[in-house]
Parts: structure tokens; sequence; C-alpha cells
């Protein structure tokens, strides 16, 4: 998310912004720093109810490979007519397989589900994968801090008009850029 968001400009109104590195942040809320860094947090997965209920695109893993994010993404006969059988092996593997590093699923349950069901899919879809399956309680809190206006400096960044937001790579996560003298 940081990535994406660096450079946005406050023009005429305010902008309030979460400090997140993704989704995930704004779903755990205050817990999400703890129980992230207690990970392995490139081993597992999330699921939401709204992500299996609309996003559930073909693909979805395929938008976090390297080969994609690099603009490199290609078929494995594509790498075969390129690098050769050998070469291209290698590399369907390391780039081509979204799921390669991920061993766990976890089904973050907000307390909006109608019923079991987003779970249920959640764990078939991590035994069909022989992943590991486990489900954490997610937190609406910083959604209604957004919405209510609690916009604390711990959790939000206030960008007034005119200016930017920047990446400073350290814990605040997202900061207002420097005014150019």
């Amino acid at each position: 998310m940081q990535q994406r968001i660096v450079g946005l400009t406050g023009r005429d109104q305010r902008l309030v912004v979460p400090r997140a590195h993704d989704c995930i942040t704004l779903f755990l809320a205050a817990k999400s720093a703890t129980w992230t860094t207690s990970k392995t947090i490139l081993e597992f997965t999330f699921k939401t109810t709204g992500w299996i209920e609309r996003g559930e695109a073909k693909g979805e893993l395929s938008q976090l490979t390297v080969g994609n994010r690099l603009k490199t993404q290609q078929s494995f006969e594509q790498l075969v007519a390129r690098y050769g059988e050998e070469n291209a092996k290698y590399l369907w593997e390391e780039l081509g397989n979204p799921e390669k590093h991920y061993g766990k699923m976890t089904f973050i349950e907000m307390g909006i589900e109608r019923d079991s069901s987003f779970e249920r899919i959640a764990h078939e879809k991590a035994d069909a994968r022989k992943w590991e399956f486990e489900k954490v309680q997610g937190d609406m809190g910083m959604f209604q801090r957004l919405v209510d206006g609690i916009w604390n400096d711990n959790e939000f960044l206030i960008v007034p008009p005119g200016r930017r937001v920047a990446a400073p790579y350290d814990e605040g996560i997202i900061a207002l850029e420097e005014p150019q003298s």
C-alpha cells in the first residue's frame, strides 16, 4: 500500500490516510504490529469474508509474484523458447509459482459474517493446498476510528492541502514530504 500512495497530494482538501502496510493492518487494527512481527509473514496468506466473496479473481496470488511485479511474467512455453528448457524450469519455479513460499492460510474473522461458510471455504482452500489453517479475530476499530474522525497520529497521517505523502521507511510507515525550500 505504501508504494501506491507515495506522492499522493492533498489538493483542496486534507487527506486522512491510514498508516498501514496493506489491508491486513486495517483488518487487524492495533493488533497488527505485534501479531505480524511474531509471525513469519511470508509463509502464509490471508482471507477475509470480503476477499472470498468478491475478490476471488483468476490468479489471485499471481499479483504477488516477483515476475508479475517486475513485469516479466511469461508462460512456461515462452520461457523455454527464450531461455531453454532447463533454465525455464528454474525460472518458472522461482518466478512463476505464486504459492511457492506459502504454507499457511489465515482467516480473519471480522464479526460481520452471516455464518461460518466463509471460514469453511478458506479452510477448504488451505486443505486443498495442503497448508495449515488458522483463524484469528479481526478488529473493526481502525475502520471505525477513520469514519468517526478519531485520527490519532499513531494510526493516521493527516495530509493538509498542498502537501504530499512520503515514504520514510520507518515505523511510521508514511509521512508528510518535506516542503521544498
